[in-house]
């Protein structure tokens, strides 16, 4: 009888790794989907976060604007609460083996599995031969990016786990292409809290984004307390009040968003949230949101403001993570380029 047993699985150490894009402003929806939860997994296991430098760079930058958004996303990862001293923070950029290793990812996956990633085919509307070929790969530099760490964990977002489910058929293909079973791990997503996807105040339908061109859309970490009161007011609703029972706010997209965003700055559930208002109207409900979501942000955007009127202090930190990072990074490379054959010099 043939043994049909999988392959060994990975065996190294568990290590969580996620990251922004530098472009854009950093908002609500960053923070209770991504900041909030990167927080919590820090002393959980060895954590990596960086700033997304080379994956911007896929659309126009602006050079002295990418600058300035790298270090703006490292003083809210800080912030928020994020300790350079447990996690390792860095511009990915600052790490050169990940477009090394993008590249021998390139010639791993296959473009049947590029073609079936809705994001390009979102980002790149109809025009899709106007868009670079980073954008169309992006994918495949993701992959790089959670493997050079062998992360065996990832914290993402509904939208990014099409993304998650390429990195393990590289990581899979890679391993059996080369006969190195349990070489690279396959990652698993991590999709939790109440607020993964937070929605636009503007379309319940349409999630929360740094490149809406409505800054009413969304609550910026950068603003002040006036700025979010006038945001949460105007903030698109339904003639109703709120239902009785969490199962009232399907077909409630606007409602539920405000919601979902209650809890999550309170830390409870949409169920407690409607226990103590249901029945209300948003005239009542929305004060209560915007007072919370002040007290939540305040202190991270007065952090923020202090550490961007520091930039030496933010430099060190991504320097130091830098240098972290690319200690990890260089053996993974090294490895993986006597595992494909490449020269070295004896």
């Amino acid at each position: 009888m043939t043994d049909h047993a999988s392959p060994p699985a990975y065996q190294g150490p568990r290590r969580i790794l996620s990251g922004i894009q530098a472009s854009g402003a950093l908002h609500l929806g960053n923070y209770l989907g991504a900041l909030k939860r990167f927080v919590a997994l820090q002393d959980e296991a060895p954590l990596f976060v960086f700033v997304a430098d080379l994956h911007a760079i896929t659309v126009w930058q602006d050079p002295a604007v990418l600058t300035a958004q790298t270090r703006e996303i490292a003083a809210a990862y800080i912030a928020s609460g994020l300790d350079p001293d447990k996690a390792v923070i860095f511009p990915q950029s600052a790490v050169p083996q990940h477009a090394e290793l993008a590249w021998v990812f390139n010639c791993v996956a296959r473009l049947g599995w590029l073609d079936r990633m809705t994001q390009f085919k979102e980002k790149s509307g109809k025009h899709k031969e106007r868009a670079s070929v980073g954008l169309y790969t992006y994918p495949v530099l993701q992959a790089a990016d959670i493997l050079l760490y062998k992360a065996t964990e990832v914290p993402v977002g509904e939208d990014q786990k099409q993304h998650l489910e390429l990195t393990r058929d590289i990581a899979a293909k890679f391993n059996t292409d080369f006969g190195r079973p349990g070489y690279f791990p396959l990652p698993e997503p991590v999709i939790q809290g109440p607020a993964t996807r937070v929605m636009s105040l503007r379309d319940g339908a349409a999630k929360m984004s740094k490149s809406d061109p409505s800054d009413q859309s969304r609550i910026n970490l950068t603003d002040d307390a006036d700025a979010i009161v006038a945001k949460v007011r105007k903030a698109k609703t339904d003639p109703e009040p709120l239902p009785e029972t969490v199962e009232g706010l399907d077909g409630r997209p606007e409602a539920k968003n405000l919601v979902a965003i209650y809890a999550a700055l309170s830390d409870s559930t949409a169920a407690e949230v409607i226990a103590r208002f249901g029945g209300q109207g948003f005239g009542a409900f929305k004060p209560a949101l915007a007072e919370l979501a002040v007290e939540a942000l305040a202190p991270v955007t007065a952090e923020m403001r202090r550490l961007m009127a520091d930039p030496a202090e933010i430099d060190r930190a991504l320097a130091k993570g830098a240098e972290q990072a690319r200690a990890i990074a260089e053996v993974t490379v090294a490895e993986v380029k006597d595992i494909v054959g490449f020269w070295r010099a004896p």
